[in-house]
């Protein structure tokens, strides 16, 4: 879920996470060819972590843990906009 007025994305699942990596790509004016580059990943596994079909396990496991114990995960953009260094 996104909060616009901070930019930050709460992760209510581990679905979520492919949002907020979506909001922070964009931000950041990266495509997901750049942003796969700079991972190390495949761009058709980016785009399927951002739109949710597919969610590392260990992250689903870790998120749902966190929420279990009261806890909320936030991802949130910094004041820098650039690109990475």
């Amino acid at each position: 879920m996104r909060n616009p007025s901070d930019r930050s994305w709460t992760l209510s699942s581990a679905e979520d996470f492919g949002r907020a990596i979506a909001g922070v790509r964009q931000a950041r004016n990266l495509t997901q060819s750049d942003l796969a580059e700079l991972a190390g990943i495949r761009e058709n596994y980016l785009a399927k972590l951002e739109a949710g079909t597919v969610t590392p396990i260990v992250l689903a496991r870790v998120v749902r843990a966190l929420r279990r114990m009261g806890a909320t995960v936030t991802v949130t953009i910094g004041q820098d906009d650039g690109p990475p260094r």
